[in-house]
């Protein structure tokens, strides 16, 4: 039930709390005795609601046609794993049952596309495929029913990218290429399960007639609308409302909220003429009493904007689905749709930046948490002020092993809104997003850029625009259209839901800022995630390969393995060296083998386990390393686990004509970054209530060429170590 604003006082509220307690605590229990299936594909759309839920025994990454050497080639554009053929030049390459989840290219370049799903070819294009040299002024894509809008949109929607969100699901293999190869730039985000992991559905092959439901079209329409439950005192969905005032630079209490709960609706609305003073003020939630606040973040950043100057007086500053600025009958409305859950108690805040604010209006809504403390996790918006970045140092905008009082948390990376100029400097965007989870040394995440990363293409041509989760609301087109300090502020938004990125233990999020870490400007940015201070991964053992006591220690025997041998290299970063000689990336010697026939080593595990993942780190200069992976489950009975396969190797080919309809070229380039590690997921059935493993590593080459008529390199399975890491429960806070 909606309960008024007060009329006795400005700043007293007045609010009704149910009594649900005892039926909140009956969901846990119910939510304790079994783990929900994990929303895949659509499902994460319908049931957006369960974005806080821990995603255990799933795994999220990012592909990208990135420059390997670090640097910018082509602004990170036509860099293939290999080319069939001149019009089939491959960018992603996967052998096991998976989800790709979302798929980024620059307007049209490189279409007609093949979606290759478990060995079928599908073609995908965009209407400027048939001339690329005329451009189309309303383009869409063909086949039209697979990728509908709002779903997917095109460069004409984005200002400059083709987005597709559409879930393209495999039961066995994918693979995406290319038919055209000039600006052939892209990124990809795909997601991979422990077999025998719950799903909210069977991952089936995709086709034509795959067509996304209306309902989650609908949803997506609905950015900028209210879309959490409505106020409802059966349900014990309960709003509260209020007036404030803020003077200098103190903490203003907004709300006091009593749990098990969950946040659902965090509004506030003041007048359009006091808009420039509020934008600098910080909005802070802390949950639970913990000794810090989980948000404490510039409010108009918060909400999708680095600013609340409205250049193009457009009604939705930021019209996203879980955050919108309105301008409304002389009013400026901020709405938060984030699920946040909290177990005791939120505490709500709003910290003035010096100026006095009258009438800020203020909502929250919460009901009933609905999930086991232990499936469930915080809401976290974590703030970055940086005016000088480090040259030849990736910006870290998030690092969960220093947030708060905890160094472990599990949970999920599920965007970020940032200020990328304060000087109205679009040049900047060439920095790669890398993301790092889970103590991995290689990115499981590696982006082509910043503008791409917020869904655009080619600096967004300097115009402004704004969708259900990408957006570049605000921001003149250059430094001379810009009228005052605010217009010069460039921001842009990246929200995740079916592409989000779980993780167990940790969290890094890195940005480039500029296309080699070398850009001056001052940026500002927020992580958005949902952890628990528990770990929902541990690593339980690692074999050093070509170390003689950790391979007799793990009983490891690999008859055709070669001797130990070093290496000295590198893993994928950025740049090694700045202009100038500085080495920001020193070169590291590890020992390693490699074998064209089978290996077997034993592991501990931890009986507990929900499934484990298995982490390698190789030597990336033997290409498309494959192999069968077995798990022994009675002496001499091996049962399969699935194939363990990286496509691709420190060689690419290069190929960006200068032409739209250019001729394939067939450049060799070869980075000096041979270190990389990799992961495969386990069958749960196969590693429940064991503590140790044998495991079998038999090599299957795949003896593919470059691109055709070039030589066929080296084959061989690579080994430096192998660790292993179970998937576990995480610990009531």
């Amino acid at each position: 039930m909606k309960t008024p604003l007060s009329k006795i006082a400005p700043d007293v509220v007045r609010s009704k709390l149910p009594c649900f307690l005892l039926i909140a605590a009956c969901g846990i229990c119910r939510a304790q005795q079994a783990q929900s299936p994990l929303p895949v594909g659509l499902d994460a759309y319908r049931q957006w609601d369960r974005w806080p839920e821990q995603r255990i025994g799933m795994r999220a990454y990012m592909r990208s046609t990135y420059d390997r050497a670090g640097g910018n080639e082509g602004v990170d554009a036509s860099h293939f794993l290999r080319q069939v053929s001149d019009t089939v030049n491959v960018t992603l390459d996967l052998q096991s049952p998976g989800l790709l989840v979302f798929s980024r290219y620059n307007h049209w370049h490189g279409s007609p596309w093949h979606f290759v799903v478990d060995g079928k070819d599908h073609i995908v294009a965009e209407t400027n495929t048939a001339d690329p040299n005329k451009r189309v002024a309303s383009s869409s894509f063909l086949p039209s029913a697979p990728f509908p809008s709002p779903l997917n949109e095109t460069w004409t929607t984005t200002r400059g990218a083709d987005l597709m969100w559409s879930p393209i699901a495999f039961e066995r293999s994918f693979q995406m290429a290319y038919g055209r190869t000039k600006y052939g730039t892209g990124y990809y985000i795909y997601d991979l399960f422990a077999p025998g992991a719950a799903l909210s559905h069977p991952l089936q092959s995709w086709n034509e007639h795959t067509v996304p439901t209306s309902d989650v079209l609908d949803l997506l329409r609905s950015a900028g609308a209210d879309i959490a439950p409505k106020p409802d005192a059966r349900r014990g969905v309960v709003e509260q409302t209020g007036i404030l005032t803020l003077f200098g630079t103190n903490a203003t209490p907004v709300a006091s909220l009593k749990g098990p709960s969950t946040l659902r609706v965090l509004t506030f609305s003041i007048p359009e003429d006091q808009a420039a003073a509020f934008e600098k003020v910080r909005l802070r939630a802390t949950w639970d009493g913990r000794s810090q606040p989980s948000i404490d973040v510039p409010v108009a950043l918060f909400y999708g904007a680095g600013t609340l100057y409205n250049r193009e007086k457009k009604e939705y500053l930021v019209k996203a689905l879980p955050v919108s600025i309105r301008f409304h009958k002389g009013r400026v409305e901020l709405a938060c749709y984030f699920p946040m859950p909290f177990f005791r108690s939120a505490r709500i805040e709003l910290v003035g930046a010096g100026e006095p604010i009258r009438d800020v209006r203020w909502t929250t809504r919460t009901m009933p948490l609905g999930t086991s403390p232990t499936r469930s996790s915080y809401f976290h918006a974590t703030y970055r002020d940086i005016p000088t970045p480090t040259p030849g140092e990736d910006m870290v905008l998030l690092d969960t092993r220093q947030a708060e009082d905890a160094s472990e948390w599990s949970g999920s990376f599920i965007g970020t809104s940032f200020i990328f100029s304060h000087a109205a400097n679009l040049t900047t965007l060439e920095g790669d997003p890398r993301f790092f989870f889970d103590d991995s040394q290689t990115p499981q995440a590696q982006g082509t850029g910043t503008e791409e990363w917020g869904g655009g293409g080619d600096y967004w041509g300097g115009e402004n625009m704004t969708l259900a989760l990408a957006g570049h609301p605000v921001g003149a087109k250059q430094p001379s259209s810009a009228v005052s300090d605010a217009d010069r502020i460039e921001s842009a938004y990246r929200f995740l839901l079916a592409d989000l990125f779980p993780f167990g233990k940790n969290a890094v999020i890195r940005l480039e800022h500029g296309g080699e870490n070398q850009a001056v400007e001052h940026y500002e940015t927020i992580a958005y995630w949902y952890g628990l201070p528990s770990p929902s991964i541990a690593q339980t053992d690692k074999i050093q390969i070509g170390d003689e006591a950790s391979e007799k220690a793990h009983a490891y025997n690999s008859p055709a393995a070669s001797a130990p041998y070093e290496i000295r290299s590198r893993f994928e970063l950025g740049p090694d060296t700045l202009r100038g000689g500085k080495v920001v990336y020193p070169a590291s010697t590890d020992t390693g083998r490699t074998t064209t026939g089978v290996s077997e080593f034993d592991l501990q595990l931890r009986k507990d386990n929900q499934g484990v993942l298995l982490r390698r780190k190789l030597d990336y200069s033997y290409p498309d390393q494959r192999a069968e992976v077995s798990i022994e489950t009675a002496p001499g009975r091996w049962s399969p686990a699935g194939v363990w396969y990286l496509a691709g190797s420190n060689t690419v080919v290069y190929s960006n004509p200068k032409e739209e309809l250019g001729a394939t070229e067939h450049t060799i380039r070869t980075s000096n970054r041979r270190f990389r590690e990799d992961e495969i997921l386990l069958p749960v059935e196969l590693t429940r209530g064991r503590d140790r493993i044998r495991v079998r590593v038999k090599f299957m080459p795949l003896n593919d060429p470059l691109f055709p008529g070039h030589p066929l390199a080296p084959q061989a399975w690579s080994e430096i170590n192998y660790t292993a890491w179970c998937f576990i429960t995480p610990k009531t806070p």
